[in-house]
């Protein structure tokens, strides 16, 4: 597979990355044998990035990771941890701030690296920015990290413009993780020039907006308990069959370049630059395989025209977050 570099100075990783949210958490239940053969098979088809958060399962994804590490080379990916999101023992998250003060990052970084079974993470980065917490000082925190040679990179995650400028000016951050997809473009208009300005990459997470990009989505799909696209507002009524129907659109155009509905989209955010890498989020090895072609697909002019006629920008139902969780995001301010 093809590699790209995560801003100026960052690692060098894979056009593609794994996300492994939902091999543990809020999509449902995922089967743990085929969650390991799953990051198994990215790994060996050329995947070295792997993407997770220390609240994923409450520390379950981490240690899901290690498990599947045991049998591969520790050094063959590039791991990168989002961390600050509290949760009670239900699982529920707590409406507070992440924990995103120097002492927590170290804290934090203690557990994660007990569970991964390795002395180093190669990205760290907050889950949010914390509003209490100047993004200097948990910036900061890391970078005494990164001294002591318990993490390589700093990643940051939603964050707005003018916080990534704040960030970058206490070190170098490698990439920002932010969520964009045909139907969430938001980054476009500021975010995205500030990060190529600063020479920081972006993580494209959400790239099949959880699902409904992937081509497999039903009006009648039924969620299982602790999906929390329950929630979501583009999954809603009205809004999930205008959505659909942009898929449906979509679908056209996959169906005359030669490839699927979620092979489009993927390939859609990695034409955007060689800085921007997308995170898949398959769970099962038949996904993962349908989402790996999309390296390959090399779209024309012509082609990203059609593609972004199907789906206009701005054409979107409903928000990517449920309220209460937009009006925490930096990144929408």
């Amino acid at each position: 597979m093809d590699t790209r570099t995560l801003g100026t100075g960052g690692p060098e990783v894979s056009a593609l990355g794994l996300g492994a949210m939902g091999m543990s958490d809020l999509y449902g239940p995922a089967d743990e044998a085929e969650s390991i053969a799953t990051i198994h098979a990215a790994i060996d088809a050329g995947i070295t990035l792997i993407d997770t958060g220390d609240f994923y399962g409450s520390g379950h994804n981490e240690m899901l990771i290690r498990d599947a590490l045991s049998q591969r080379s520790r050094d063959d990916v590039v791991i990168s941890v989002k961390f600050g999101s509290r949760r009670s023992p239900d699982g529920a998250f707590q409406p507070v701030a992440p924990d995103a003060d120097p002492a927590a990052v170290k804290d934090r970084l203690a557990f994660t690296l007990r569970r991964l079974g390795t002395d180093h993470v190669d990205i760290y980065r907050p889950t949010r920015l914390n509003p209490n917490v100047p993004i200097e000082d948990t910036v900061g925190a890391i970078a005494e990290m990164v001294q002591a040679g318990y993490v390589r990179h700093i990643g940051l995650s939603e964050i707005g413009a003018a916080a990534l400028r704040r960030a970058a000016a206490v070190h170098p951050i490698s990439d920002l993780q932010i969520e964009y997809s045909l139907l969430s473009r938001g980054i476009e208009t500021e975010i995205l020039p500030t990060a190529r300005e600063l020479g920081i990459g972006v993580t494209a997470y959400g790239v099949l907006s959880r699902g409904l990009l992937s081509g497999h989505w039903t009006p009648g799909h039924q969620l299982t308990g602790g999906d929390f696209r329950g929630h979501v507002p583009r999954f809603q009524g009205e809004n999930l069959a205008t959505n659909l129907a942009l898929v449906d659109a979509l679908r056209k155009v996959a169906e005359s370049i030669g490839a699927t509905v979620a092979q489009v989209a993927i390939a859609w955010v990695a034409s955007r630059g060689s800085d921007v890498v997308p995170l898949v989020g398959a769970r099962r090895r038949d996904r993962l395989q349908e989402s790996l072609a999309a390296a390959d697909l090399a779209l024309t002019p012509d082609q990203v025209a059609a593609i972004e006629a199907a789906v206009p920008i701005g054409a979107a139902a409903g928000d990517r977050y449920p309220a209460q969780q937009m009006a925490v995001l930096d990144s929408e301010r």
